[in-house]
């Protein structure tokens, strides 16, 4: 469930906006299972993500110089807004203050190579140490996604998601959007993460980000990573880091290390199943054999239940929202619903790049936050990511 805090602000946005707004997407508001919407065209698509190569054989520090050099004007205005939203919430301006002077030292107690890859982050594009800090800690608390790991009828296995992001920051009435998904889209980027100008793994990602939401290791693995909502939750977990206690690892930076590291899909399910992580997650992860693929259910201390693909008994795909699997999801953002009856609807012998794609395409699996899209299938490499749009009318989230 979500925290009282979240659903306060989700009645809360529902009571401001207009009701001749409300009446386009009263819940549970669905259509019908899109067809035909691969190759991406038309007003849900806003366009390629590009593509940069990270070296990581050069200095932690250097390695996403070119990167940030070439978002640097994207990326500063993207902590401007995140920086305007919190001022909004405390208009003393003391949370940004805060965020300047105490944060920063923090950077030295994270891990290598993350601590000097933020101080890269900072030195190329001029945004303080600390900001860029509080921008990585951003994604642990506010990412809501749909992810699914789906086998054909030839064993071939397909790993999709889409990145939705920024709930409750700043509803844009003007757009009708909101802003931060606003200023994500350009960031958005597909690295290519190398050693001896091989490459280890493939991510999308956003420029300044050091951690991984989305990942694939070729011939090994795929890997998404999705927010769970617990009372326990990421908030608590981060204060308690901030405050000294540092038994749990980032969420997004086990998903990097597991995405650099692991040599297998078992291997990966182990470190993501029982390492401790500062925030409940879900981490849906697919494999390079037959039956590789499953949805790991996280608390911070704890694997609570993990749900594997299982072809015999006719689970051919694992799809995964925003809620525990075996519970109701919330009724006014229920994607898991539509997005289950459009890939039921679609079949495993018709399971392909394209009908993942119409899935994610169909509202409000897609919705006003989605940022991107990427498809992934193992056997042929396969790894593509677009940017989105979800014109009116259409779900908040």
């Amino acid at each position: 469930m979500r925290t009282q805090m979240e659903m306060g602000s989700c009645y809360l946005l529902l009571a401001v906006l207009t009701v001749s707004t409300l009446t386009q997407f009263i819940p549970p508001y669905t259509e019908d299972c899109r067809r035909g919407t691969y190759p991406p065209t038309g007003p849900t698509f806003k366009g390629i993500v590009p593509w940069y190569k990270i070296n990581l054989d050069s200095a932690p520090r250097v390695r996403w110089n070119q990167l940030i050099s070439d978002k640097k004007v994207e990326l500063t205005n993207l902590i401007r807004v995140i920086k305007d939203l919190a001022n909004d919430f405390f208009p003393s301006g003391k949370l940004i203050e805060l965020v300047d002077k105490d944060l920063a030292p923090l950077v030295d107690t994270l891990p290598s190579p993350f601590n000097e890859e933020i101080k890269g982050i900072a030195d190329v594009s001029g945004v303080p140490l600390g900001e860029v800090m509080f921008f990585n800690i951003f994604y642990e608390v506010f990412t809501v996604c749909t992810s699914l790991v789906a086998e054909d009828k030839a064993g071939r296995l397909y790993h999709a998601r889409n990145l939705d992001f920024g709930l409750f920051l700043g509803w844009d009435v003007k757009n009708s959007s909101w802003r931060i998904p606003e200023y994500l889209r350009p960031l958005t980027v597909n690295l290519d993460f190398q050693r001896n100008n091989r490459t280890v793994f493939k991510s999308t990602n956003f420029a300044g980000y050091v951690g991984m939401l989305t990942g694939m290791r070729p011939e090994t693995f795929t890997l998404t990573m999705n927010e769970r909502f617990s009372i326990d939750g990421g908030y608590i977990g981060i204060i308690e880091w901030i405050l000294g206690k540092r038994d749990g690892m980032w969420m997004s930076f086990l998903t990097r290390s597991v995405l650099e590291n692991a040599t297998s899909y078992t291997q990966a399910k182990d470190k993501l199943a029982n390492t401790e992580i500062l925030a409940p997650a879900y981490f849906i992860l697919g494999g390079n054999h037959s039956g590789e693929g499953c949805v790991i259910t996280r608390s911070r201390t704890a694997s609570l239940d993990i749900w594997e693909l299982d072809i015999k008994q006719g689970t051919w795909y694992v799809l995964e929202t925003n809620y525990d699997h075996w519970k109701e999801p919330l009724f006014l953002d229920n994607r898991r619903t539509p997005a289950m009856k459009c890939m039921n609807q679609t079949t495993q012998a018709n399971i392909s790049i394209e009908t993942i794609y119409d899935v994610l395409t169909t509202k409000p699996v897609l919705n006003k936050l989605t940022t991107y899209t990427t498809l992934m299938e193992m056997s042929a490499g396969t790894f593509e990511s677009y940017l989105r749009n979800c014109p009116d009318p259409c779900m908040p989230w």
